[in-house]
């Protein structure tokens, strides 16, 4: 189960990713600071190492900033595409691991439609 899916949004693709509170939970701590990064290994294994990062002050609004760009324009994701942010746990060595998938939005006419939401989604 994904421990964060979104669809992408134009902030998304031109800025940085926009994350939920509960995402925060999922990453390794912060330490006090206002920024980790971690390493996410994607569908084919290779490593993208992104940043997440919190405001200072008031509400942390957390976002994923540097390897973001660098991940949208290689899959070249645009609005509506998918991205998901899983964590798993090794049991045996108890180490940590993420993983991040990006799903292309399928074209309308070829899409399934149930009450006319569309499902499904072709991976990158």
């Amino acid at each position: 189960m994904a421990n964060f899916s979104k669809f992408i949004t134009e902030t998304d693709v031109k800025r940085r990713l926009t994350v939920p509170m509960k995402f925060l939970k999922s990453l390794p701590s912060f330490n006090g600071g206002h920024a980790v990064e971690f390493e996410a290994r994607d569908e084919r294994g290779k490593a993208w190492t992104f940043q997440c990062s919190i405001r200072r002050r008031g509400h942390p609004k957390p976002v994923i900033t540097r390897g973001w760009m660098a991940f949208i324009n290689s899959k070249k994701l645009k609005m509506g595409d998918r991205v998901s942010f899983f964590k798993y746990k090794n049991r045996a060595t108890a180490e940590t691991f993420y993983e991040v998938r990006a799903e292309k939005a399928i074209k309308a006419e070829k899409a399934i439609k149930i009450f006319g939401a569309i499902i499904g989604y072709a991976p990158c």
